[in-house]
């Protein structure tokens, strides 16, 4: 089957999937009311219309909100943000249309409408997720996949590879990689490389590509537009995943300084009402946490003391909001003289200074658990870029452009980095990238995703160490 042919019955059977959940939920709002509701009530056949404009209206709001096009790479988080947002745009409209048309021969239910609402919204979002598991299911398959050619091979390139590799719901089959120049590599992580970028043109035509990522941030823009050119003539989709400057500075704004023209870089601190917005949602995330996660951390710090002497926590000095240390609490996983002989380094895999006990803990991140302490006293966050070790801050802080920004907002539990592969012995200066275009781009559903990601990659991820 084209892929042409397979995105086409993925539209509609998405199409269908949502008017029949709107439909659904129609009808049991009716079934539910009658219910509730002791007074005699008319029959399903007399609101028929109702069902037709309701539907009708939240499907046109679903067309022009995009919801139908193809976007592989959206969150759950997302799509239910936008689910609910035009559900309720929706429902407004819709009921504002019924009141019109039918005003003199309708009865208006007003109860039944807040049932649509709320049923609405959890049928479509329940549909769209039975939708993605087939979609899925059929594209393990080779239905409509997306052939994909990664223009670099550094790590960059690799990371992207990974990416693909492990969210089978983008849909993605890697072709093979690019190299900048022909330095004779033969695979990349056992994917081919096909040739060098002078050879672009014949490697999308001979192997099918759909879509070319150039992933090679360190690029000129000249060099970009010369990769596009060689792309364009192919008539593929183009995506370049963008450079240090585009990804550390999303807006500009042009000013002057008494008639000198000035360009201002974003200012990145979080300030009034969003930043008591952040705090209260830490306060609650925390105490919410501490209560019910009490009991899971009273028997891990009695699993500490059976396992290995010494104390059960483990605290260490490091950098926070404005480049203040403070003491992060956690379980301890390693032995009490973890570093007595080699100083200050970064843990690695299979590393031998952890415990039996500690082996466990990191591999769940469950060694963390006390920072919600720290998250209560206001030294860290839920959310934000994870601290380092003042020891390794002074390291970076000479060769990565802006590091020293990442501490003008509170260290967080999880970050935007960690929920996206940067974690552990991972590339400091991509994991700055995100910790930057976080704090710039800072929304309170984008905590609520990363948290929320950070849970499921807790039973996924397995480079904890």
């Amino acid at each position: 089957m084209t892929k042409r042919r397979a995105r086409l019955i993925f539209g509609i059977l998405l199409f269908l999937t949502d008017a029949t959940m709107m439909g659904l939920a129609f009808y049991l709002a009716y079934r539910l009311r009658l219910l509730t509701e002791y007074k005699q009530i008319f029959p399903f056949s007399y609101y028929l219309g109702m069902l037709f404009v309701q539907v009708a209206t939240l499907l046109t709001l679903f067309f022009f909100a995009k919801l139908y096009h193809r976007q592989p790479a959206i969150s759950r988080v997302d799509e239910i943000y936008a689910i609910f947002g035009n559900v309720s745009v929706g429902i407004i409209i819709s009921f504002a249309v019924i009141a019109f048309f039918y005003r003199y021969e309708l009865e208006y239910p007003r109860l039944m409408m807040l049932y649509v609402w709320m049923l609405t919204i959890m049928l479509v979002t329940l549909g769209r997720l039975c939708n993605q598991l087939l979609r899925r299911g059929l594209q393990s398959q080779g239905w409509g996949r997306n052939r994909v050619l990664i223009v670099g091979t550094g790590e960059v390139g690799q990371m992207i590879l990974g990416k693909a590799t492990h969210s089978p719901g983008l849909g993605y089959e890697v072709a093979g990689f690019v190299a900048r120049e022909d330095k004779g590599v033969q695979q990349v992580q056992g994917i081919p490389v096909l040739g060098s970028t002078a050879d672009l043109p014949t490697i999308i035509e001979d192997y099918g590509v759909d879509e070319v990522i150039i992933a090679l941030p360190d690029a000129s823009h000249q060099e970009i537009l010369t990769l596009i050119s060689l792309c364009e003539r192919e008539r593929v989709s183009i995506k370049v995943f963008p450079d240090v400057f585009q990804i550390m500075a999303q807006e500009i704004t042009i000013g002057d300084l008494n008639g000198l023209p000035m360009v201002t870089v974003q200012d990145i601190a979080l300030r009034g009402w969003k930043l008591t917005l952040k705090r209260g949602m830490d306060l609650l995330g925390a105490t919410v946490g501490l209560i019910f996660l009490s009991p899971l951390m009273m028997l891990v710090a009695l699993l500490i003391k059976m396992d290995s002497p010494g104390s059960v926590f483990y605290c260490q000095e490091r950098m926070g909001l404005d480049a203040k240390p403070f003491w992060t609490i956690k379980f301890r996983s390693m032995r009490e003289d973890a570093e007595k002989e080699t100083g200050p380094v970064w843990a690695k895999p299979n590393d031998p200074r952890r415990t039996r006990v500690g082996r466990f803990l990191r591999r769940f991140s469950m060694d963390e658990l006390p920072q919600l302490i720290n998250v209560l006293l206001g030294e860290m966050s839920l959310v934000g870029p994870r601290p380092e070790r003042l020891i390794f801050v002074q390291q970076f802080q000479q060769f990565i452009p802006r590091y020293m920004d990442r501490h003008r907002e509170k260290a967080g539990m999880t970050g935007w980095a960690q929920v996206n592969g940067l974690r552990g012995d991972t590339s400091i200066v991509e994991r700055t990238k995100y910790d930057l275009w976080y704090i710039e781009n800072w929304s309170l559903l984008l905590d609520i995703k990363i948290i929320f990601r950070s849970i499921l990659a807790v039973f996924r991820v397995k480079d904890a160490y």
